[in-house]
């Protein structure tokens, strides 16, 4: 195993290093999706929100697309979460992000020439799959089995990311950890496969290759970085505060959640519990009460979305220098 292997991934993506900055959607990332994509990473434009009306998240989406592909050349990704409602249909939400994704790369050569691919999540986008192909991006699945691997492969995605169950954000229903998850999967398909969970550093790059994957995604050690001027310092704060046992998991929008154990988090499961409010009314307050832990620092009753890995991380790091660091300790880890 080698740093070599990485290098289909970087010949698909168009990037330096085979690092990918998660979506974390529904706060804002295009300051640290720009820094990633600076520093030879792939950074990801995240959706500005689950519940806005169709319209207007469709158009604040394109709004950022234009930003990021106005300051940087990329290359970008968007990350698409694809949700469904209880008869199985995609919600309008998801296909108003799809669609602004492929109508802006039509509007702007900008777009077009910057934000090259599309990272879904949360459920398969079957029905989008051709309209996908036909844009031209890159297609990334996230998965978090292998069964979904072998199906996101046989429906022509051009790659996978292994997001192992100590992720942040939404998860999966079964804990199926990074360590188990990463080589079952590389093991099972063809096409590339990115391992997140727990990766924060040049030793976790270099373990997850070493499972066999082309590269690594990360989102938690993202926010505890100099560039990320759209999230309130207090997050970033938390991350490093956060000990072992310091997350939960809890009902979100897409299924389940792991975040920081605190006090937004014990009133929803009181609310879950109880079942104070509708569906919608529930979801709509959920958005809320991320959005403000991102905006306002309300690290108290806000719900505030991160991964294990957040033990771990102990400083505010520069992206740009960061990346380079972990790339270069990963390859001589391996010997590259």
């Amino acid at each position: 195993m080698t740093y070599a292997s990485t290098e289909r991934l970087t010949a698909l993506l168009g990037t330096r290093h085979p690092i990918i900055q998660d979506g974390m959607g529904p706060f804002r990332t295009n300051a640290i999706a720009i820094a990633v994509s600076k520093a030879g990473g792939l950074g990801t434009v995240s959706i500005p929100g689950m519940t806005k009306p169709p319209v207007e998240g469709k158009a604040t989406m394109k709004d950022f697309l234009l930003e990021v592909a106005t300051e940087h050349t990329g290359p970008f990704a968007v990350n698409v979460p694809v949700g469904r409602d209880a008869e199985g249909r995609v919600l309008s939400s998801t296909e108003a992000y799809i669609s602004a994704l492929i109508e802006s790369r039509e509007e702007s050569d900008a777009v077009r020439t910057a934000v090259t691919t599309i990272i879904t999540s949360a459920g398969f986008p079957g029905e989008f799959r051709e309209a996908i192909k036909a844009s031209g991006v890159t297609h990334i699945h996230k998965v978090g089995s292998t069964r979904h691997a072998i199906k996101a492969e046989q429906a022509g995605v051009d790659a996978v990311i292994a997001s192992g169950y100590e992720m942040g954000g939404h998860t999966h229903a079964h804990p199926v950890h990074t360590f188990v998850l990463a080589p079952n999967v590389t093991e099972a398909v063809s096409i590339p496969v990115i391992v997140s969970g727990g990766v924060r550093d040049g030793r976790t790059m270099a373990a997850a290759l070493a499972l066999g994957a082309s590269g690594v995604a990360m989102g938690t050690r993202f926010i505890a970085t100099e560039e990320n001027v759209d999230w309130h310092p207090a997050y970033a704060r938390e991350v490093l505060a956060m000990t072992e046992g310091g997350d939960t998991t809890f009902p979100a929008i897409y299924g389940p959640a792991r975040g920081l154990a605190n006090e937004g988090v014990r009133e929803l499961l009181e609310i879950v519990a109880e079942d104070r409010m509708t569906g919608d009314e529930l979801s709509r307050w959920k958005d809320a009460r991320i959005i403000s832990a991102q905006e306002t620092g309300d690290t108290v009753r806000g719900i505030m979305p991160m991964g294990q890995v957040a033990s771990g991380i102990h400083s505010i790091v520069s992206i740009g220098t960061f990346i380079e660091e972990m790339a270069a300790e990963a390859r001589r880890i391996l010997g590259a």
